[in-house]
């Protein structure tokens, strides 16, 4: 019994030895944060979507208020997140224009044929790792739904309906998570005020496009020949919509034979 006590006084004093030892050391060692830091952090989204290049909320706010960051780097906290930071660092806000993911690929179920029925993990990356192969679809481009974008999003913006990966653009805040995790780098980033973008990212030939995908840009040219403001290119037969230049007239998608310039309004 005297054994036991005698452990018990034993190890009560040594954790008030480590405790103490651990409180001076907190007061040796504390490093105090910046003001500014964290009423940085206070106004941030939260989302810790990695989208401003940094790690998380935390160090977006330290790099800001270091001033080795822009006060308009939240994506998505946006114009109010961008005016409240350059208030607290004294700087004028510029939020920039919005952006939205866009999946360039239109391959739904029953519109684009298959090599083989793939029945391995449900997962893009490994479906493109099988040997030989870059996914179940005969086009190399072709979206495999398989969600990865999907999974990445921290916002609930991406879904896969159909077969394919689509953005629902009232979620979506451009942080492009989306696009770091697809294999096929069929994701890109377009003004959330664009109106038209064309859903394929296909550089085959038209007669190869035709065979294996009902809405294949074919590189026809009737896109780019129509276009009022001359923001239509065809590079490598597919075309490609400069949004700078559209004036968001949406001919272009009234007038495509193949239907895959999509219209958003």
């Amino acid at each position: 019994m005297t054994t036991v006590i005698s452990a018990i006084v034993i190890l009560g004093v040594l954790g008030l030895v480590f405790g103490v030892l651990l409180v001076i050391a907190g007061k040796v060692f504390y490093v105090e944060k910046d003001p500014k830091e964290e009423a940085v952090r206070a106004v941030l989204a939260g989302a810790n979507c990695g989208a401003c290049g940094y790690p998380g909320c935390d160090g977006y706010a330290a790099a800001v208020a270091k001033g080795e960051a822009p006060v308009n780097g939240c994506v998505p906290g946006g114009a109010k997140a961008a005016a409240a930071i350059g208030e607290i660092m004294g700087v004028a806000a510029d939020a920039g224009e919005a952006s939205v993911a866009f999946v360039r690929c239109s391959g739904t179920c029953g519109h684009t044929k298959k090599k083989f029925e793939y029945e391995g993990i449900s997962s893009c990356l490994a479906a493109t790792r099988v040997p030989g192969s870059n996914g179940a679809n005969v086009c190399p481009a072709s979206c495999l739904g398989f969600g990865d974008c999907a999974a990445a999003c921290p916002f609930d913006a991406m879904h896969i309906v159909d077969g394919i990966a689509q953005v629902d653009r009232s979620k979506c805040v451009g942080c492009m998570k989306c696009a770091s995790v697809c294999p096929k780098k069929l994701i890109t980033k377009v003004p959330a005020t664009s109106t038209n973008a064309v859903g394929c990212n296909s550089t085959d030939k038209g007669a190869a496009v035709t065979k294996y995908c009902d809405f294949g840009c074919i590189g026809c040219m009737k896109c780019k020949k129509e276009c009022p403001a001359d923001a239509i290119t065809v590079t490598n037969f597919l075309a490609v919509i400069d949004q700078e230049k559209c004036v968001h007239c949406g001919h272009c998608a009234e007038i495509c034979p193949r239907k895959i310039i999509r219209d958003f309004d």
